[in-house]
């Protein structure tokens, strides 16, 4: 009797302890960090440069006065959009109409002149033989020739500056653009020394104006010129992106790279020529000016948050096998706008620790959960 009770005893005492290291172990898995982790991404990824550059215009003039009058009248609305060849002010004619038609009138009296002495020159050629005229009559006249042709071209050239004086009383456009107000009114005398009468700008295609680095010109490929002057770039394609943040649509190309390092700055001017069909950008305008390649590739991509930094430098908390934390140190690249893009240290197949870090420690074991949503 005595025995079966000292078994009883031990079955008892087994019982308790299971349940202890049972009890235990659960509250030992509840003890390990609790963490949020992601597969690594993998994206396709543009190469690009941002610089800070200014929209210029690509035809740019100031419109003058060729000639002296009065002004007629003004045949444009301000700030309007023009053609090449609108006519945009007239200068009272009359005086050079004028001028015209007595040019015109010396060309005649000219011409008249020049026949006659003609006449002369062939009537006095028959004489010559016959000895009814001198040798020296015979060079008069062929002297009163050449002059009479000499100054009906005088008087040709002469009408040909009235005309001309009597077009600039029209003064048109050069060019397809935008014109800006007037400096001058109706009735104004204007004149060549005058100054200027408006300006006129095109809008369609405009230029994108900016400086890049010496190293920086090397590494994209631009330091080569075509025969015609323009930057020999075709690894790269321009995007500007404006004040507010937003991308401009229509993408430009490098069409100009300087022909010397600014030695107080470092840079190269460069310019890119970009579509404006609907005169979004004008000149003067402070853009971003983007150089893309135009070869993608696959990065590794983790969040921004996963990646953190100490002496030994930047690194990234990896789910090893058996839900082990495991410390990887990478080299970081540009931040994009899925995360930052790592160069080195991990493999598209890792998962990261996206949170929870704080609590965790190399060789560790942790306890995963979903990643909450931001």
């Amino acid at each position: 009797m005595q025995t079966k009770s000292k078994i009883a005893l031990l079955v008892t005492a087994a019982i308790a302890l299971a349940g202890c290291d049972q009890q235990g172990g659960g509250q030992q898995a509840q003890a390990l960090p609790l963490v949020s982790a992601q597969n690594v991404e993998t994206i396709e990824y543009q190469p690009s440069k941002s610089y800070i550059g200014r929209v210029e215009a690509v035809e740019d003039t100031e419109v003058t006065a060729q000639v002296s009058g009065y002004l007629q009248d003004r045949h444009f609305q301000e700030g309007q959009m023009v053609k090449k060849g609108d006519l945009l002010y007239t200068i009272e004619p009359s005086s050079f109409l004028a001028q015209v038609a007595n040019a015109k009138a010396a060309v005649a009296q000219a011409e008249a002149a020049l026949k006659k002495a003609q006449l002369d020159f062939e009537r006095g050629k028959g004489l010559l033989p016959r000895g009814s005229i001198s040798q020296s009559e015979f060079d008069a006249l062929t002297a009163t020739q050449l002059g009479a042709e000499a100054q009906l071209a005088a008087s040709q050239a002469q009408l040909n500056l009235a005309e001309v004086n009597l077009s600039y009383t029209e003064i048109r456009a050069p060019f397809d653009g935008r014109i800006a107000d007037s400096k001058v009114s109706k009735g104004d005398l204007v004149s060549p020394s005058a100054g200027v009468l408006t300006t006129l700008v095109s809008l369609d295609p405009v230029h994108a104006a900016f400086s890049v680095s010496e190293r920086e010109r090397l590494s994209l490929g631009i330091d080569k010129v075509k025969g015609d002057g323009s930057a020999e770039a075709e690894a790269v394609q321009v995007q500007v992106e404006l004040e507010n943040g937003e991308t401009f649509a229509q993408f430009g190309e490098l069409d100009f790279l300087g022909n010397r390092i600014n030695i107080q700055t470092g840079t190269i001017a460069m310019r890119a020529v970009v579509p404006n069909p609907e005169q979004e950008l004008l000149p003067g305008q402070h853009i971003k000016v983007r150089l893309l390649d135009r070869q993608t590739s696959d990065v590794t991509v983790v969040p921004r948050r996963a990646v953190q930094t100490d002496l030994e430098g930047n690194f990234v908390m990896l789910v090893a096998e058996g839900d082990v934390a495991e410390r990887r140190n990478v080299e970081l690249g540009t931040q994009v706008e899925e995360g930052v893009i790592i160069k080195s240290g991990i493999d598209a197949s890792d998962v990261v620790i996206t949170q929870g870090l704080q609590r965790v420690r190399n060789g560790v074991p942790v306890r995963l959960q979903e990643a909450q949503a931001e």
